[in-house]
């Protein structure tokens, strides 16, 4: 072993040094999350009486428990903590040790580096032992931000270090998860569409055991974490659960590693039939077959999204004469709670159906850097049809994506007030943020365009910047201006106030000037 090994820790150095500016702002992500939620809770629920009231609000609702986890976390206020933000820490760690599992092996592999990687005195296994190495650190500083996060909020100081424990025990096992599937299969794309399917998987289980009697938690990775339940009785016992599946899984994927030929998987890509159909014929035929597996799982994710927020607009009213402090986070007041809960739930599905968009629209980067752009530019398709085919398909899919989520909300709130109207009222809701979507979408354009090796930060900052004004502006006291540079800001926030055509006409001149511009950049530059 030691042979196979050889290289692992100058590996793992010059992996730290790949990472140097990307790990950051997931830990202070993590950490702004967890700390905001945890200083808000305590501030909200301040008295065991609306502590109470909580938990009798949230803990007799099956959508909101599917949705954030037991009831029994509603016993302590730090255990309303957990309840209100575990569940979406464990999906960001989880997503941020598959990405950096895959990066460091299959893609790796992929693109060639790990061939010249090797061809020094390199050991066979120490590429996947570095990765895993890389990512066990990044889930131990994740502990230690949680824990500060926790700790300097005022919460006990054992609660917080088993809830952070528990969070890096999640991002371990799908570290672990992702090491198998970069064995498995042959290319990045299959390796975090298998391991995404599986933290959907994991969400889904812990959800029902949740809603129901808890049994089917037990089966889910985001479970176990949960069931230490922090700050209410500081179980320890379950992490055991987190730490021999990873382990498990490590072996596997170094035996399954020993026993596959370099650059290739156990699952070997089927060849495609000897003749191309038609679709393919045009550069948009070839960006939807690019772009439809991720479509269709944005979509559902969306839909899905939708229902549990509409399952619950039909309690929103109880839920705040229980816990009036809440109305001061929702627009309007308690004026028209339904309506503010509803408008306020649709950015949330918006933000997300924007994340798809630049995620569709950074796709031909990665297409570019592939080398596959190349040979289909070398063709009679011109540079314009090939990146206005990739922008179409985004731009659709933030349109599908945010019809998706008004649909399942809409879906949702009609069957629990008996409204068949309000389906369509709900997607009009969701459609509204369109010109914004196609905003953000357009500022990734342009960073293709301009500068595509920052094509990627430039757009996910778009939309964390936009994000970042829609749920925190009010909080930091950020200048009218600040906000004013966000397109969700223009948008009418409807159905609280009147809809207002002058505004989205004004976001989507602006979209259309800054993707034209990106547009432009791409004509004048090198390919690659």
């Amino acid at each position: 072993m030691a042979g196979t090994t050889t290289g692992t820790g100058i590996l793992v150095r010059f992996m730290l040094r790949r990472e140097r500016r990307g790990l950051p702002w997931w830990l202070i992500g993590i950490g702004f999350l967890v700390g905001y939620q945890s200083a808000g809770s305590q501030s909200l629920y301040d008295t065991p009486e609306k502590l109470d009231r909580l938990r009798q609000t949230l803990g007799t609702n099956p959508a909101m428990l599917a949705m954030s986890g037991p009831k029994d976390l509603l016993a302590t206020i730090g255990g309303e903590v957990v309840f209100e933000i575990f569940s979406y820490a464990a999906v960001v760690v989880a997503l941020m040790s598959m990405f950096m599992i895959g990066r460091h092996t299959r893609t790796d592999e992929e693109s060639g580096r790990a061939e010249l990687v090797r061809s020094s005195r390199v050991g066979r296994d120490a590429t996947l032992v570095a990765a895993l190495l890389l990512a066990g650190l990044a889930n131990a500083a994740v502990a230690v931000v949680v824990f500060a996060a926790t700790a300097l909020t005022g919460l006990p100081v054992g609660g917080s270090a088993l809830f952070a424990l528990a969070v890096a025990g999640v991002g371990a096992t799908f570290a672990g998860f992702a090491a198998v599937a970069a064995q498995i299969f042959e290319n990045p794309r299959a390796v975090y569409s298998a391991v995404g399917a599986l933290l959907g998987l994991a969400y889904v289980l812990r959800a029902a055991g949740d809603a129901g009697s808890g049994t089917l938690s037990w089966l889910s990775p985001i479970g176990w974490g949960q069931q230490t339940l922090p700050y209410v009785a500081d179980r320890w016992w379950p992490l055991l659960l987190p730490a021999l599946v990873t382990a498990g899984l490590v072996a596997l994927a170094l035996t399954l590693m020993e026993r596959r030929d370099f650059g290739a998987g156990f699952v070997r890509t089927r060849p495609g039939p000897a003749t191309a159909p038609g679709s393919l014929g045009s550069p948009l035929g070839l960006a939807w077959r690019l772009h439809r597996a991720s479509l269709v799982g944005w979509t559902t994710g969306l839909f899905i999204l939708g229902a549990a927020y509409g399952s619950f607009a039909n309690s929103i009213e109880q839920f705040i004469a229980d816990n009036p402090d809440v109305a001061t986070y929702f627009p309007g007041g308690t004026d028209s709670i339904v309506d503010a809960y509803l408008s306020l739930s649709v950015v949330f599905a918006a933000l997300l159906a924007t994340a798809y968009a630049v995620s569709g629209t950074l796709r031909a980067r990665g297409e570019e850097t592939a080398g596959r752009a190349e040979p289909v530019l070398a063709t009679h398709t011109s540079r314009w049809s090939w990146l206005a085919s990739h922008v179409a398909i985004a731009m659709v899919g933030g349109v599908v994506g945010l019809a998706a989520a008004g649909l399942g909300e809409g879906l949702a709130y009609a069957a629990a007030v008996d409204d068949a109207g309000q389906i369509p009222r709900v997607m009009g809701i969701a459609l509204i943020y369109v010109p914004a979507v196609w905003a953000v979408l357009a500022v990734a354009v342009a960073g293709f365009g301009w500068a595509p090796r920052a094509a990627a930060a430039v757009g996910w900052a778009a939309l964390g910047f936009c994000a970042f004004i829609m749920i925190f502006a009010d909080l930091v006291d950020l200048p009218g201006w600040v906000r004013g540079v966000s397109p969700f800001t223009h948008t009418p926030q409807y159905p609280l106030e009147a809809f207002a055509a002058p505004p989205l006409l004004g976001i989507l001149a602006a979209a259309t000037l800054v993707g034209a511009a990106g547009f432009y950049g791409f004509r004048r530059r090198d390919v690659g």
